[in-house]
């Protein structure tokens, strides 16, 4: 017999309730946060690393147009770099510090909402065991009011629906953790790349365009 969602959400208390929700938000966190990283182009290195040959080649204003013609966090990295060394007004530590300030924007972007995946990691168990526990203080007064009349059957069922609550917030936890684990994982990638193109455009000569 397939169970009730309502019933099972009333069997859980209020602490059940704001677990559904955080599991709501993450399932739409988790979506959200892929869509934006492959919208960013954070899986997609052959355009600046095509650049990046001509570049080296000597082809600059090739390799700059490029990357102008894109939105990827690498190309706008790119761009920045080899827009910053061909410069007139800026020396090359001014250049340098404005791509790494271009960088370091293009990572924020990278990394925005894993902050709201990392705190429903860390508080969807908290919430879960003090639902447990208030599940229990519940149960244990229910069977000092019973007195010599207690039902172990009725106690039983009480400390199972209290334990729902643990058993929830751990199952909203750890699939955040693993989407916050895997999409570091893909910002640490991503910074790494930004890194090494810009320090190849920069060590790059300059020679005869």
């Amino acid at each position: 017999m397939t169970p009730d969602p309502w019933e099972f959400l009333s069997q859980g208390g209020p602490a059940l309730g704001v677990i559904g929700l955080l599991s709501v938000i993450t399932t739409a966190l988790i979506l959200w946060k892929f869509w934006d990283l492959f919208r960013l182009g954070a899986w997609s290195r052959a355009a600046s690393e095509g650049a990046l040959s001509q570049w080296r080649d000597g082809a600059r204003q090739d390799a700059l147009a490029a990357m102008r013609a894109r939105h990827g966090l690498r190309e706008r990295v790119s761009s920045s770099a080899m827009q910053a060394r061909l410069s007139r007004a800026l020396s090359d530590a001014a250049a340098r510090e404005e791509t790494e300030r271009v960088g370091k924007r293009a990572l924020m972007q990278a990394r925005r909402g894993l902050r709201a995946l990392e705190l429903i990691a860390t508080i969807a168990p908290l919430i879960g065991l003090l639902g447990t526990v208030l599940g229990m203080i519940e149960a244990f007064q229910a069977l000092q009011a019973a007195g010599n009349r207690a039902d172990p059957a009725a106690l039983a069922g009480g400390i199972w629906q209290a334990l729902l609550t643990t058993a929830a917030g751990m199952a909203v936890a750890i699939p955040a953790a693993m989407a916050l684990s895997w999409f570091e994982s893909i910002c640490d990638r991503v910074q790494l790349d930004l890194e090494d193109l810009a320090t190849r455009i920069f060590t790059a000569p300059l020679g005869a365009a």
